[in-house]
């Protein structure tokens, strides 16, 4: 997989990229970043991104020209065998909101692009010149796009094949399709070593060794704590 970012701060994006699952993809060549400088991409010598939005109000707004110039250059640059053009992902909060079933479905593209928005938003014209798919992570304000950006590139490259040492992992965690069950449950209880610690014990169950009843343990402590904690999930 090939993923483009494009944003104004490309610079606090290595160290997240390098380190444990991001960094052993990479290492594995699974997956490939490469970060792009909207400013690279300006036509002034002042680098100038943004203006202050027609009709008046807060804020300033990202301008079209060095968006476009930025899409159309990086949507030409070729990696290794990745040759075909990008899904184009907008990062803001008028967008669908990203979940597990979304996670999925983009681990299977071979090449994605992330825009990254800034300031009060986006020229409306960056919206009608390209076809993005609109993502938001939830229902509240951030200063940009960069922190959406890394959750998704984090939810997505862990479905990657090969990614995680242990396969089984990506479909035990929560809003995965976990023991048969649909996408809707949240994790089950983990424990590890000592089996004892201040008064709090492991439970039997998970000493057995008998992996049927482990199973059947493990999907009630989910659906006992989707009630609890998420009941909305069940309900859909």
């Amino acid at each position: 997989m090939h993923i483009d970012i494009l944003t104004l701060f490309p610079e606090v994006f290595p160290a997240f990229l390098g380190h444990s699952i991001l960094g052993i993809a990479q290492e594995k060549g699974l997956v490939e970043f490469h970060l792009w400088n909207i400013r690279d991409f300006t036509q002034d010598k002042h680098k100038k991104v943004d203006d202050r939005p027609f009709g008046g109000g807060p804020g300033m707004v990202l301008r079209p020209e060095p968006v476009f110039r930025a899409i159309e250059e990086v949507e030409k640059e070729v990696s290794g065998t990745v040759t075909v053009p990008p899904r184009k992902i907008l990062l803001c909060p008028q967008g669908a909101r990203f979940n597990q079933s979304m996670a999925r479905e983009l681990a299977r593209e071979p090449r994605l692009m992330l825009l990254c928005g800034h300031y009060e938003g986006f020229d409306e014209r960056i919206r009608q010149g390209f076809d993005f798919l609109e993502v938001s992570i939830g229902d509240y304000v951030l200063s940009g796009g960069e922190v959406p950006a890394m959750v998704i590139i984090d939810a997505l490259v862990r479905l990657i094949p090969g990614a995680l040492g242990d396969e089984f992992s990506t479909v035990s965690e929560s809003f995965s399709e976990m023991l048969g069950e649909p996408p809707v449950l949240l994790e089950y209880p983990q424990y590890t070593r000592p089996r004892e610690f201040r008064g709090m014990s492991v439970p039997e169950v998970l000493l057995s060794g008998d992996h049927e009843k482990i199973r059947k343990w493990r999907l009630e402590q989910a659906r006992l704590r989707t009630r609890q904690r998420r009941p909305d999930l069940l309900k859909e």
